[in-house]
């Protein structure tokens, strides 16, 4: 037994390319997992200079230089969140304080319809198990509230926090951006010289990152457009609220459409019972979902897409757990890093003593 895991050290581990990458590897675990609270600015950063990267390299093609360029793409993308800041984050903002004044009665009126039905099914329900159950939603409902309210002191005390973050991140985008060469070169000095294997999977994972945020961004704002759209032609209660949510939902895969169908649903149900409009608007959510599913994802990630559907769904649990949000966003690359890993692994030759 020991010879044979001599004999699979050998082979994995011979080459020195090979050590160089899972010291990297291992170094990156580590920051992350003990200091990812600390670096939630510059993971911020790093994403959206991801992002503003591709308008960046095109005006420099038409004669920018590097920094003219860095500011233009900054000040419009600076401009562009403070227009939805100052549009449509109100809005969504009223319609959630409302939908939580709502809360009681659609709550009342879920209670009322169960209460109905051991009446009308007798030989499935039963009196206790409703009242039971109203009983748990209740007492779940009044700490909801409980919640709301302590989250909203804690928050703020976060204002201050968060208001150096709106200071920090847009100039941490700023350099990563413009000094993006001089900042790599200080990383690769800092590295292990033997990382020719190292370099080939970040040159791969590099281009899976830029199109993985870019095609995120790019389905949010499809999916969240196209949900508002066709719940305002219903005239669906909330439905820029839920529009929104449904448009964040894509940041975890299966999981994220799950649980956004519940508020959907159960909005639209209290708003038009059992009713054509109900069947329709759920119709609407369904055939949108269907579209994102097997015509934008496909487009967006056609090398994401080639991972398992259990694997994606491991990786979100696995990394969601590790790193909270960031591990949740990134759960796909992740995987796909170690998909490019273990394909890029060197399999030297069997030594024979």
């Amino acid at each position: 037994m020991l010879e044979l895991l001599m004999q699979w050290y050998r082979r994995r581990f011979s080459d020195p390319e090979a050590i160089a990458l899972l010291v990297i590897l291992l170094a990156g675990f580590v920051i992350l997992f003990f200091f990812n609270g600390l670096l939630a600015p510059l993971l911020v950063a790093i994403v959206l200079a991801y992002l503003l990267e591709w308008p960046t390299i095109r005006l420099e093609r038409i004669g920018c230089s590097r920094r003219w360029a860095t500011t233009i793409v900054l000040v419009l993308f600076v401009g562009i969140l403070l227009l939805l800041a100052l549009v449509v984050m109100p809005i969504a903002w009223q319609q959630g304080i409302n939908l939580i004044r709502d809360m009681p009665g659609m709550l009342n009126q879920l209670m009322s319809y169960a209460a109905t039905l051991p009446r009308r099914f007798p030989a499935l329900m039963d009196v206790g198990i409703v009242d039971v159950v109203a009983e748990n939603m209740r007492s779940r409902m009044l700490t909801l509230g409980d919640s709301v309210v302590k989250y909203s002191l804690a928050s703020l005390v976060g204002l201050l926090t968060l208001s150096v973050y709106l200071v920090l991140v847009p100039l941490m985008v700023f350099f990563l951006v413009k000094d993006k060469e001089q900042m790599l070169n200080a990383v690769r000095r800092v590295l292990p010289r033997n990382r020719g294997l190292a370099g080939q999977v970040w040159k791969e994972m590099n281009q899976q990152i830029t199109n993985y945020i870019r095609g995120k961004v790019f389905e949010m704002i499809v999916v969240s457009i196209a949900t508002w759209i066709g719940f305002v032609l219903f005239g669906l209660n909330y439905s820029l609220l839920l529009a929104v949510l449904v448009g964040f939902s894509v940041l975890i895969p299966y999981i994220g459409i799950f649980v956004v169908t519940f508020p959907v649903v159960g909005v639209a149900l209290f708003q038009f019972g059992l009713s054509t409009e109900f069947w329709s608007v759920f119709a609407v959510y369904l055939v949108i979902q269907a579209l994102d599913g097997n015509l934008l994802v496909p487009v967006l990630f056609s090398e994401a897409v080639n991972l398992h559907p259990l694997v994606i769904i491991l990786s979100v649990v696995i990394f969601g757990g590790l790193w909270g949000f960031w591990g949740v966003f990134f759960a796909i690359p992740l995987a796909t890093l170690i998909k490019a890993v273990v394909h890029a692994w060197p399999d030297g030759p069997v030594v024979e003593e």
